[in-house]
């Protein structure tokens, strides 16, 4: 792995990543950092800060199993995507892959030694590849599998996946099989494993609107699908809380919603982060101990 010379503040921002993995120049983001804290019952978003403040694309935070950093999508000088790593002690960036392909949403497996990711290999298929975190050679995941887009672990052998088409649609996939079922069509991008239960959270389209929704696997042969709430306008991308608590943006401001405030209500305000010179908030990712907020967004001005 190659160390970045130069330090960076310790506070992140989540970049905008690409709709599908693009391979086009995608808008310039940077990822923000801000700390929360929970008091009587209430969230809170503390002051935020650039960690990837630089020109260019840095997009897709995912936080390390042990909250040490965080993965992310970085695109350099050369025009490829490759993943980089965020040191929440010291501030510094590694680079983790540098390939003549472009990897896309990095993903922390279980176990914390590997990281999932799709690549967009030279025949631009788009597969999903796992990655050792310190740096070695890849392997496939699925190999049969395409065009993934995004992805969110279920278990340790069952995945969500986005998979590209018209429209798209939500597959949950097993490693120990190989293959894929189609579950849900005319999903957003945003897939969220649920904490501490065997399903997924997604955002599906139903005419104009867009609603967030949950598909839980009971057991062998049970499902459990339900909607939760209306998306945030604009809006297909949230992340969980390690209590269960939803966050999604809207422009600059952040929102929680948990499943005690009923379908369609409950999005409560939670923080602002126009101090920090970012707007249009996109993707967001909570850190394992739940006290750290990533979000990506374009840097004003």
């Amino acid at each position: 792995m190659h160390r970045i010379r130069r330090t960076l503040p310790v506070l992140l921002a989540l970049a905008v990543a690409p709709a599908v993995g693009a391979q086009a120049a995608p808008a310039g983001t940077d990822i923000y950092l801000a700390p929360l804290t929970a008091r009587g019952g209430m969230l809170a978003v503390g002051a935020a800060r650039n960690a990837t403040s630089r020109p260019g694309y840095d997009n897709q935070p995912a936080f390390l199993r042990d909250g040490s950093g965080f993965l992310y999508t970085s695109i350099r000088d050369d025009g490829q995507a490759d993943i980089y790593r965020y040191d929440m002690r010291s501030g510094t960036v590694t680079r983790v892959t540098e390939t003549p392909e472009s990897e896309y949403s990095p993903t922390p497996m279980a176990g914390g030694a590997e990281f999932s990711a799709v690549r967009v290999e030279r025949d631009s298929t788009q597969r999903l590849w796992r990655f050792p975190v310190a740096g070695g050679a890849p392997s496939l995941v699925l190999e049969g599998v395409k065009p993934v887009g995004y992805h969110a672990w279920i278990d340790e052998s069952t995945l969500a996946l986005f998979v590209l088409g018209e429209p798209a649609t939500l597959q949950i996939a097993s490693t120990g099989s190989g293959g894929a079922t189609t579950w849900v069509h005319d999903i957003g991008r945003g897939l969220q494993a649920i904490p501490g239960e065997r399903g997924v959270t997604y955002a599906k389209r139903a005419g104009d609107t867009v609603y967030v929704e949950e598909l839980r696997f009971l057991d062998a042969k049970t499902t459990s699908r339900r909607r939760l709430s209306r998306a945030l306008k604009g809006q297909d991308f949230f992340a969980y809380t390690p209590t269960g608590e939803l966050l999604a943006a809207s422009g600059t401001t952040l929102y929680r919603w948990s499943r005690s405030c009923g379908e369609n209500d409950g999005w409560e305000k939670i923080g602002d982060v126009a101090a920090a010179g970012a707007r249009n908030v996109t993707r967001l990712a909570v850190s394992p101990d739940g006290r750290w907020l990533a979000f990506v967004a374009e840097p004003a001005g």
